[in-house]
């Protein structure tokens, strides 16, 4: 089970986006990579193409590092670190990790 999945809020740790949240869009497992709605925005220099006639410069969102973002607690609202539990009936399931929470996520 992954820490961090699709539609997951989270806060940025570091970079030159350092404190906002977003929403996750895209993870890749294998890189350790996860892409966030509104950070990381590069500059793309596209073609001519069906979805944009007239190409030119598309500003779009890159991915970043697995390690650099905290997912936040729904419960407490704050950025928290996620662990494993397993239930009664063999599920898997997150959980806050904060002393006072400990909300499954």
């Amino acid at each position: 089970m992954r820490k961090v999945v699709k539609n997951d809020t989270v806060y940025i740790l570091s970079g030159n986006d350092r404190g906002k949240t977003g929403k996750v869009l895209k993870v890749f497992p294998k890189t350790n990579r996860v892409v966030v709605e509104g950070v990381n925005l590069i500059k793309r220099h596209t073609r001519p193409n069906q979805q944009l006639p007239q190409g030119g410069i598309v500003e779009r969102e890159g991915p970043i590092h697995i390690s650099n973002v905290k997912v936040v607690c729904p419960k407490c609202n704050r950025p928290t670190r996620v662990g494993i539990r397993i239930l009664e009936d063999k599920t898997k399931v997150r959980f806050c990790k904060h002393p006072d929470c400990g909300e499954m996520i």
